[in-house]
């Protein structure tokens, strides 16, 4: 049997990247994914993930690259990499649906000495205790003796140019020592620096801390945004100044929300295991409700600052993705701010070079074209996303009012969040 270096299952924004990297390092690599109408695309060399090129996919394709939906290429694996998404379901809990269906996959078709890693985000505990059963049960092999288990989080950051796999140091944790090692041995080959952890779970929570500790400072600069807005003190000056100590400070910036898929969604797992554990993450519980407070703040803010409010106003939403210049409105606060505006009988616009389409309540809002024209119609422009596109002075000079949430502008027709 022809066997293949690595086989990623997932090939969203985490397992394309991965891909990628692993044919620049000379793994022969074949991407397996459900989504087939993905799977034709990328063997047509066209990439739907921000990030990896049409000229990256050629030249994986030139490689051997390529997608199937076919799990039978998973028989043929010495490495299997699961990079399923994990998200929340309707009540808020987490959602390992994707990862116990590719664990059943692979486990249908799971060898002898095969290494299998999870890096999808998830609660401690998941590798051992929901991804480890079903490779055993559906392969007869037992985890750590026939065949070798790790869990090494993603840390994928979309649009950022400096850090990417190869220089972002990669946690490992395996299920046993030897289990590590061969981690190690196979993220050593497309990685600068790999960083083992004691077991599966310290890597599992590593994971959660480092969201988490972004969840809960964004929260705070959140909530002393609202209260220097009270006492009417220039919050982002205080934060300038602060961020001038070289040392015991780490600067983070408020907004009008949090947004992605992984900073909304991480805490919920840490807080969904602490509670089944007995234990209660009220720091984490705190801040959730501050960040998720924050898009009804900026309709409060907007419909004061116009004379007669937002009924009837017509206001232009510039920017509605979850970060700067990266196309994904998954999970962004411009969705909850104009839910908040139409409720307060708002007439919304919205302009983002990334957008092509954004809905609010199933229904599509107008897209600007025109920037400058957009803006010298509108009773309020509302910058919620700080593309490097929207040029301050141009805001500044163009917009009849304009309310900053990521304070950037200033000018005499300028309300900062």
């Amino acid at each position: 049997m022809t066997t293949t270096g690595l086989v990623v299952v997932g090939l969203g924004y985490v397992g394309l990247p991965l891909a990628r990297q692993a044919c620049r390092a000379g793994v022969p690599t074949t991407g397996l994914d459900i989504d087939e109408p993905l799977v034709s695309s990328l063997n047509a060399g066209r990439s739907p993930v921000h990030g990896v090129t049409g000229d990256d996919l050629a030249r994986m394709l030139a490689t051997g690259f390529r997608a199937t939906s076919d799990d039978a290429v998973l028989a043929t694996a010495e490495t299997v990499v699961i990079c399923v998404p994990t998200g929340l379901t309707p009540q808020g809990k987490p959602d390992l649906r994707a990862v116990r269906s590719a664990a059943r996959a692979v486990a249908g078709r799971l060898r002898p000495g095969t290494l299998v890693v999870l890096e999808s985000t998830s609660f401690p505990g998941t590798t051992e205790e929901v991804v480890r059963p079903i490779l055993e049960s559906g392969s007869g092999l037992t985890a750590g003796e026939d065949f070798h288990l790790v869990y090494s989080p993603e840390r994928i950051d979309p649009g950022n140019a400096r850090y990417g796999i190869a220089n972002t140091p990669k946690v490992i944790g395996g299920l046993t020592p030897l289990c590590a090692k061969h981690g190690v041995a196979f993220y050593g080959g497309l990685v600068d620096t790999v960083v083992v952890a004691r077991g599966t779970r310290e890597a599992e929570m590593s994971k959660l801390l480092e969201n988490t500790y972004r969840f809960v400072n964004i929260a705070l600069v959140n909530e002393m945004a609202v209260f220097c807005d009270r006492m009417n003190i220039d919050v982002w000056d205080v934060l300038d100044c602060a961020a001038t100590k070289p040392f015991g400070f780490a600067p983070f910036r408020p907004g009008p929300g949090i947004g992605g898929h992984c900073i909304p969604v991480d805490p919920l797992y840490l807080t969904s295991k602490a509670q089944r554990e007995g234990f209660s993450f009220s720091l984490v519980s705190a801040a959730r409700e501050i960040n998720e407070g924050m898009p009804e703040y900026v309709a409060r803010r907007a419909d004061a600052i116009l004379a007669d409010g937002l009924n009837g106003a017509e206001v232009l939403l510039l920017g509605v993705t979850y970060k700067p210049d990266v196309p994904d409105v998954r999970e962004s606060p411009a969705i909850a701010v104009a839910e908040a505006f139409a409720e307060r009988g708002a007439k919304l616009r919205y302009h983002d070079p990334y957008i092509d389409r954004f809905e609010v309540d199933s229904v599509a809002l107008d897209r600007a074209e025109d920037l400058p024209a957009a803006l010298a119609a509108a009773d309020l422009t509302v910058l919620l996303q700080d593309h490097e596109c929207y040029e301050s002075a141009l805001l500044a000079r163009e917009a009849r009012c304009l309310l900053d949430t990521r304070g950037r502008v200033a000018g005499h027709h300028v309300r900062l969040l």
